[in-house]
């Protein structure tokens, strides 16, 4: 690390938190800043996406048409639907992208068009683009048109409505040539593009429901299949199956998922949509809107009845002041939950099953008091098949939930610290005594501001029902309620309730799915740090700072242990490290305390020096790795055996690939995005997940003290990318050592040659000792010594992960380098132990391995 780095990240640290996250803001609200500078330059060598704005801009506002849309006259004869185009009028199919609907349209198809249009034609081309964009909006038109058609002649009541309706929008061919554009994605920008693209049309269609929706929906179609056979190829339609996805991704991916079941109701809401088959559920999720007409109608119509003018007036005065955010508490509630899911907390994925299953309930139990209602009120067979219909199609949702939530439960480990679910309880329980009793006894105090005046028990039972949301209380057979405000303190206090108290307890929620996983108090990973950042240890031992692993600190106080206990095997990190006097005597200690707790200890990728105190234990050893290292004060890339990385930097050079250096909270948000699509492509690749342990991952280049260096052309493209691990010695880096390396399949052949002769010469220049290429796990280099058995079953190992993980061809690659061989091994001290040790070390590799996952890797060996 540079002295300015170094000095930064000490500042941090002993600056405090608000200085800090000021900063931190500072930085992302610049770098957000710098992405959407690259828009204007995007936009300048994209012709057809400029073309298409303009025209929509300019026929929008030459026909009056941005702030309400096409005039009933003019719609007639642009907009597309059944009915226009049974009429002949066939030119609807290309005329209809051209106008949108209102202003917001018109804004939201605007950035659609720069997310999907312009990065389809910069990588297509314009011709191909176009094309895709067309053959989407009208094929997409035909198939929507075909689908209403089939289903009104099918007696489907919310297909034979559209059929007299029209729309415009240009959506539906933006959708179209973004789903077709992303055949040519990388594995993680493919399954992004297609769940955002494919859930967000769904939504809009059964929530929403319009004609435009609908065509929306065959636009998506053509556009995914079409995309897949024409541009895609073989690559594609396997991307059409489900890929491995990282951990990361797998979590971001189930919180959008269990986000669905609230995004739908929302887009209905937004929309001001009521067509959808399943907008009548809304009301689960959000509250309809009253106006002040409906209050007068519901109170002094002909029919009118005092709990029912309450009950409008209720719903009005919720809807018109701050008491609205009682009325999204459903929606509030996974939407925070959801925030847990995407953090891998346990603690949010417990709330996400017991949501879903009440959902489950809720949606049941509409679904029932609905279908009694249109009973009663003498409703057609028709409308209560389809109301049947369609709510069996709902219910699926919370189903489909839980079993995704089932299925990746393994992703959801990061725990809670003691105590933070009752910390919330508390919280919970407090603010909803604290809220009642001032609700109850200022209310009560103003009971002449209610009408009628409440008595004061039912101003106690009325507390709870500020808190619900109305739709709830009708479903379970509540009154809305007994008494109204008419103003004063008595209105203030009704439209304040609610919304205080939900706000502590989402907050609290919020904040306990926040400190899930937090560092304990108790634990000695403070004392560690300390010591491996002034004393240092072996190449790996910055990994102990990983997520994962306990500490144990010598009575000294002088060295450290970083372990994690799987099974009854204390599986260590690297060798002992802190002063380097105390760390062969940190052998002994540890084992002592294992011994103490029950457990068998196991040191993995250690160094000789503990090999040889673990052979004068009498202990056993094995070697599992091998580590490389150059020396950098006369590192020079000079001679034959340099040939290839001298060739890799000419090259680079010649191809205007340069390096630059970063820490991954500074890197430009295209930088990690770009770094995230290379990794979910390796991922999807090898089938089988990423490994952890002593292999790091894109959570562990989040880091201030790791560096990175990246390989970007003229075009800002990335080729490559390489992260740093410090190696510490008397509180400074005195050398670096590799973990993660991530290349394009598509990009600079010699990228990562010349990414870690980069990061060498830049080492160098700074005055650091040493580079290590890190270990590769069961990988090593002849050195003619006679392998014990278990070294031959390890051999065999390598060999059967090798095509999936590549580690001997990394050991050849590394040779490149003209490295120093050090061997890492395996100690411990009871071979009977070897079974549940290898167990061990196969859950510290892959923690989440699946069952397919597993079947592929038993072929490996089957076949080694």
């Amino acid at each position: 690390m540079t002295s300015s780095a170094q000095t930064t990240a000490a500042a941090e640290e002993t600056e405090g938190a608000a200085p800090g996250l000021a900063r931190r803001l500072g930085a992302n609200i610049v770098r957000w800043l710098a992405a959407t500078a690259v828009v204007p330059r995007l936009l300048a060598k994209a012709p057809l996406t400029v073309t298409f704005l303009v025209a929509f801009w300019l026929v929008g506002i030459l026909t009056g048409s941005v702030l309400h849309g096409p005039g009933t006259n003019l719609v007639r004869h642009v907009a597309v639907g059944t009915a226009v185009f049974n009429e002949g009028k066939w030119w609807t199919l290309f005329s209809y992208g051209l106008w949108a609907s209102s202003l917001t349209p018109y804004i939201v198809s605007t950035l659609l068009a720069l997310v999907t249009l312009l990065p389809a034609e910069r990588r297509l081309g314009a011709v191909k683009a176009g094309g895709f964009f067309l053959a989407s909006q009208v094929l997409g038109a035909l198939l929507g048109i075909a689908a209403i058609e089939i289903g009104s002649t099918a007696g489907d009541l919310w297909l034979q409505s559209s059929v007299p309706e029209a729309s415009v929008g240009p959506t539906a061919g933006l959708v179209g040539v973004g789903l077709a554009y992303s055949a040519t994605l990388t594995a993680l920008w493919r399954r992004r593009t297609r769940l955002l693209l494919i859930v967000g049309t769904l939504l809009f269609l059964f929530y929403a429901g319009e004609v435009l929706d609908i065509m929306r929906a065959g636009s998506a179609f053509v556009g995914l299949v079409g995309g897949a056979v024409l541009l895609g190829g073989r690559r594609s339609l396997s991307g059409m199956r489900l890929l491995p996805s990282s951990y990361r991704e797998t979590r971001i991916l189930v919180a959008l998922f269990a986000a669905t079941s609230a995004l739908g109701p929302a887009i209905s809401w937004l929309s001001d949509s009521q067509t959808g088959p399943l907008a009548i559920y809304e009301v689960l999720f959000v509250s309809d809107n009253v106006s002040a007409s409906e209050v007068t109608d519901a109170c002094s119509g002909p029919g009118a009845t005092a709990l029912a003018c309450r009950a409008v007036k209720v719903d009005y005065l919720a809807n018109h002041s701050v008491a609205i955010i009682t009325l999204f508490v459903p929606l509030l509630i996974l939407l925070v939950i959801a925030s847990g899911l995407w953090r891998g907390r346990r603690m949010a994925w417990w709330a996400a099953m017991l949501f879903e299953v009440c959902l489950f309930a809720a949606t049941l139990r509409y679904f029932l008091y609905t279908r009694h209602e249109f009973v009663q009120s003498a409703d057609t067979r028709s409308v209560i098949t389809a109301l049947t219909v369609y709510s069996v199609g709902l219910l699926v949702v919370p189903v489909a939930v839980l079993v995704v939530l089932w299925l990746t439960r393994h992703h959801f480990e990061v725990r809670a610290e003691k105590g933070t679910a009752l910390t919330f309880l508390t919280i919970a329980v407090l603010a909803f005594v604290i809220v009642g009793a001032a609700y109850i006894k200022f209310g009560y105090d103003a009971r002449d501001q209610f009408a009628p005046v409440p008595t004061f028990h039912q101003m106690v039972a009325d507390y709870p029902k500020r808190l619900v949301p109305p739709t709830y209380l009708v479903l379970f057979g509540t009154d809305v309620a007994d008494f109204v405000p008419v103003g004063g303190w008595a209105k203030a206090l009704w439209e304040l309730t609610g919304p205080v108290f939900w706000l502590v307890v989402l907050g609290g929620l919020g904040v306990a799915f926040w400190r899930a996983g937090a560092r304990r108090k108790e634990d000695h990973s403070g004392e560690a740090e300390s010591l491996l950042l002034q004393n240092g240890g072996s190449t790996l031992s910055y990994m102990t700072t990983w997520p994962g692993n306990d500490y144990w600190i010598s009575e000294d106080g002088r060295a450290a242990v970083a372990y994690r206990v799987i099974g009854s095997i204390a599986l260590t990190m690297g060798d002992p490290y802190g002063s380097p006097e105390a760390r062969r005597a940190a052998v002994d200690g540890f084992s002592g305390y294992c011994d103490a707790q029950g457990w068998s200890p196991c040191f993995y990728s250690v160094t000789d020096e503990v090999r040889q105190r673990s052979d004068a234990m009498g202990w056993s050893a094995v070697q599992v790795a091998e580590d490389t290292l150059l020396r950098l004060p006369d590192l020079a890339f000079t001679g034959k055996k340099w040939q290839d990385v001298r060739t890799a930097l000419n090259k680079a050079g010649k191809a205007g690939i340069s390096g630059h250096w970063y820490t991954w909270p500074t890197a430009p948000l295209a930088v990690q995005e770009q770094v995230r699509a290379l990794s979910e492509e390796w991922v999807a690749d090898k089938g089988l997940p990423e490994m952890g342990f002593t292999l790091g991952g894109l959570d562990e280049l989040d880091d201030p003290r790791v560096r990175i260096v990246v390989a970007t052309d003229e075009e800002g493209t990335l080729h490559g990318i390489t992260s740093w691990l410090p190696c510490y010695r008397e509180g400074r880096p005195v050398g670096w050592t590799l973990d993660f390396m991530r290349r394009s399949g598509e990009g600079f052949r010699g990228v990562m040659e010349f990414l870690i002769a980069t990061a060498a010469q830049q080492f160098k220049e700074e005055g650091a000792e040493f580079l290590s290429l890190s270990g590769a796990p069961l990988a090593r280099i002849d050195r003619g010594e006679q392998a014990v058995p278990l070294q031959r079953v390890l051999d065999i190992a390598g060999k059967a992960l090798e095509p999936v993980y590549g580690f001997r061809s990394l050991l050849n690659f590394k040779a490149k380098f003209q490295p120093e061989y050090h061997p890492l091994y395996m100690a411990y001290p009871d071979p009977a132990q070897l079974p549940a040790i290898g167990t061990a070390i196969g859950k510290a590799y892959l923690p989440h391995t699946t069952p397919a996952q597993m079947v592929r890797l038993s072929r490996q060996f089957t076949s080694a």
